[in-house]
């Protein structure tokens, strides 16, 4: 069993507290990542999972034994670091069976670990081989088969995959996740590549200065951030945000005007202040408010700058507002940087826009997320209007 139970664990050093208070309870044979900005505590956290680090406070358990203060070789984990650090004297299957060896297993069980581990890593035609005779993805998979050998309750992975090139690491995702399927072992993983974090988990625990924000299903995580945070650093780019407060059944912004059924979403009150949160890809222009289900208004924009990806366009876009002239318009778009004047719009690579042009674009209610300013914490993740008001459609009542 490698279920791996974190209570109250808090990690301090001197007048700084890396972890603080988190809770985490980690099935087995689950994948999880631990993902963050850098220094938030997510590598602590692991390093007190292996024993490298003792935790201040807490209890950590594994496979339902306490191992707070046990060193790392009786917590039945194996661990994969940043630095692959192979021995470079040693071919693959001196590196890979070297811990085995330490321990005085027979020269039969390292020889059946060793071929097995290579077996599943493909790489039985490399363990004559030396580290300097190896690509860096070699290299990784070598590190990755000194874990495998032990064959532990539970693999514990530190951003493994950093030091690699981009197309090397997309490569490398997928064999984690093959690996994980074959051995059916826990595993927990740190990155701040969200990237990975999103592509290989079962869940993610998203974690900012210490706190844990949110452990769920990565599309949980996409689709319902807990907070301001998570909804900010799951998804690349990053969502929109316009500030804005509540009025009788409307959410007035400098820029835009978003009308709700009060009796749908009780949590708004009128006075609140609250932050609006819209990814770039639910943003439309505005002649494709037909196709959606609960478009807002038209709301009046111009383009900035346009960033062509190939599968698809990135355009940044300054809000005009209701009454803006065009002088104030002007004024507005030398002043944004992206702020509660400014939208980023996902729109297809065929797509005729050009900068410096005046558009309309609309919202997908259905994918608005409504965020508490004071706290952070989501209000709501879609702000749809009551048949009774209109739906949403065009030629339904126009918001205000």
């Amino acid at each position: 069993m490698g279920n791996v139970t974190l209570e109250h664990v808090t990690k301090r050093y001197a007048d700084v507290t890396a972890v603080d208070d988190m809770n985490l309870d980690i099935a087995d044979g689950e994948f999880v990542t631990l993902v963050g900005p850098s220094g938030c505590g997510k590598s602590t956290t692991l390093e007190t999972m292996a024993g490298l680090t003792i935790p201040s406070e807490g209890t950590i358990t594994i496979a339902g034994e306490d191992v707070t203060t046990r060193p790392p070789k009786d917590r039945d984990i194996a661990m994969v670091f940043q630095n692959i650090a192979l021995f470079p004297h040693m071919d693959v299957h001196d590196n890979m069976s070297f811990g085995l060896r330490l321990r005085d297993f027979d020269k039969a069980e390292i020889d059946r670990r060793v071929e097995r581990a290579a077996e599943i890593l493909q790489i039985e035609a490399l363990v004559d081989r030396m580290p300097d005779e190896l690509s860096g993805g070699q290299r990784q998979r070598v590190a990755i088969g000194r874990a495998i050998v032990r064959e532990p309750a539970v693999f514990l992975m530190d951003e493994p995959l950093a030091n690699l090139d981009a197309k090397l690491r997309v490569h490398m995702r997928t064999e984690l996740q093959r690996l994980h399927k074959e051995l059916d072992t826990t595993i927990i993983y740190v990155t701040h590549d969200q990237a990975e974090a999103m592509t290989m988990s079962d869940r993610i625990a998203v974690m900012n200065e210490g706190h844990l924000q949110q452990i769920a299903p990565p599309l949980v995580c996409y689709d319902q951030p807990a907070n301001l945070f998570v909804a900010g650093f799951i998804g690349s780019p990053s969502m929109n945000f316009v500030e804005g407060t509540v009025e009788s059944g409307e959410i007035v912004t400098p820029g835009f005007d978003v009308a709700f059924d009060p009796g749908q979403v009780p949590e708004l009150a009128p006075g609140d202040d609250v932050t609006v949160g819209v990814r770039p890809e639910d943003v439309y222009p505005a002649e494709k408010a037909g196709e959606l289900a609960n478009p807002t208004r038209p709301i009046r924009a111009r383009t900035d700058v346009l960033e062509p990806m190939g599968d698809e366009i990135f355009v940044y876009l300054v809000l005009r507002g209701e009454d803006a002239s065009d002088s104030e318009a002007a004024t507005t778009e030398a002043a944004s940087a992206r702020g509660s004047d400014e939208l980023l719009m996902s729109v297809e690579p065929d797509s005729d826009l050009a900068g410096d042009e005046d558009i309309e674009v609309v919202l997908d209610r259905r994918k608005i997320h409504v965020f508490d300013t004071g706290t952070g914490d989501a209000v709501c993740h879609d702000i749809l209007r009551s048949e009774a008001m209109g739906g949403g459609h065009p030629g339904a009542r126009e918001e205000t």
